[in-house]
């Protein structure tokens, strides 16, 4: 049984309290926040601490802190010969450079406290210094999810770009479509059944194959009546993606 100390109670370490509280294959024996109340839920099933000098022993360490506390986090722990890992997609394993033994354990999902996930869903990325480390955090995180990769630095830098393109810009994308229904008395969620289609269609159908709309097909009058409706801020917005749809299509708008 694998024994962890996870620091953080942000949302990705909420959820991976949970999911490692209910794993059979581990022991999670202790979590830490600066602050106490925030992780109180959880006396009586873990240890819990709110000061870095008193961390019990275990094999792994996770940090699921912010990406601008991980150096400086990972500077207080003493666990000499034992693995230290964060769980960030965008900062480099060697921000632990306080740390002899550290890794990079990265669920590659959007997290919401109060929104439920499936870790055995969730693509795991890992990263070690060792050949050791490495075996160990995929033993961790086979026992969580069914997809694990193997994902050095530089890769997981660019793993997270793509990943803001795909989550956070389409999500900005679904409030200014609800920014435009709700300006004009329209139920967003007249949307969400081409929504979750085009999601879905994704699963069998490369992107590129599954473009559709008025930029794909060119059709620059709807583009131009589309345009009149829209404010100048969603005008640029508007134009600037449909510019790109048409690049990648082979004709500029």
């Amino acid at each position: 049984m694998i024994k962890i100390v996870l620091l953080g109670a942000g949302n990705l370490a909420h959820h991976l309290t949970n999911c490692l509280l209910n794993n059979n294959a581990v022991q999670l024996v202790q979590v830490y926040n600066r602050n106490l109340e925030n992780i109180q839920y959880l006396e009586g099933k873990t240890a819990i601490t709110n000061n870095l000098s008193e961390l019990k022993e275990a094999a792994i360490y996770i940090m699921a802190v912010s990406d601008t506390a991980i150096t400086e986090v990972s500077k207080n722990i003493v666990a000499k010969n034992k693995l230290v890992v964060h769980t960030s997609g965008a900062v480099p394993m060697n921000a632990l450079h306080s740390i002899s033994n550290k890794g990079v354990f990265y669920p590659l999902q959007s997290f919401s406290k109060d929104k439920p996930v499936n870790f055995a869903k969730i693509p795991i990325c890992i990263e070690a210094s060792t050949k050791k480390d490495l075996y160990l955090l995929e033993t961790l995180a086979k026992s969580i999810s069914t997809s694990v990769y193997n994902i050095a630095t530089e890769q997981r830098k660019i793993l997270h770009v793509a990943a803001v393109f795909v989550n956070n810009f389409v999500n900005h994308l679904y409030y200014l479509g609800n920014d435009i229904c709700k300006e004009n008395n329209i139920p967003f969620e007249i949307l969400a059944p081409i929504i979750q289609e085009t999601a879905k269609k994704i699963e069998t159908l490369n992107p590129f194959d599954a473009q559709t709309g008025p930029a794909r097909r060119f059709d620059t009058k709807t583009i131009e009546e589309h345009l009149v409706i829209l404010p100048k801020n969603k005008q640029e917005i508007y134009t600037l993606l449909t510019t790109s749809i048409q690049n990648t299509y082979g004709k500029k708008l």
